[in-house]
């Protein structure tokens, strides 16, 4: 997998469908979630793109302080279910936390977590903070990493 992280403005048209659809196929019909995701937030979000043979397997978004949290935050972390197995999630997380580091100069990064992944985003450096909140039906914990 290869990873690039992009403006909204620099997302080709091909690229930008292939995100929404691999939004879509894990957020909406996989975890059965009618939300709006295309929610007015991509055009300011700095997008982190996996890449494998020439599809998108792997996406994030990441925003400035006050863009989305009070810090800087990465949001819509997705791996193609085809691929998890090979644990792409933690380089696609580095490559996250390097860009917010590189673009924005922040080191204090929040996340909106689903709860069963707390492990995960714990194994990536965050740490869970507060009480367990409900977030599209769906429980999530805010995690932070400083």
């Amino acid at each position: 997998m290869t990873l690039r992280v992009c403006t909204f403005e620099e997302l080709g048209l091909l690229e930008l469908y292939r995100v929404l659809q691999l939004r879509s196929e894990v957020f909406v019909v996989e975890q059965t979630c009618a939300y709006q995701d295309i929610d007015g937030k991509d055009p300011k979000a700095l997008h982190v793109l996996g890449e494998y043979e020439g599809e998108i397997v792997a996406y994030t978004r990441l925003f400035r302080p006050g863009d989305y949290f009070e810090e800087a935050s990465i949001g819509r972390v997705v791996i193609d279910p085809r691929f998890r197995s090979r644990k792409w999630g933690y380089p696609l997380m580095e490559a996250s936390l390097q860009a917010i580091a590189d673009r924005f100069g922040e080191t204090h990064v929040t996340i909106s977590a689903q709860l069963y992944l707390k492990l995960f985003y714990e194994n990536a450096g965050f740490t869970a903070v507060g009480e367990v909140y409900p977030e599209d039906d769906i429980p999530h914990i805010r995690m932070v990493r400083r």
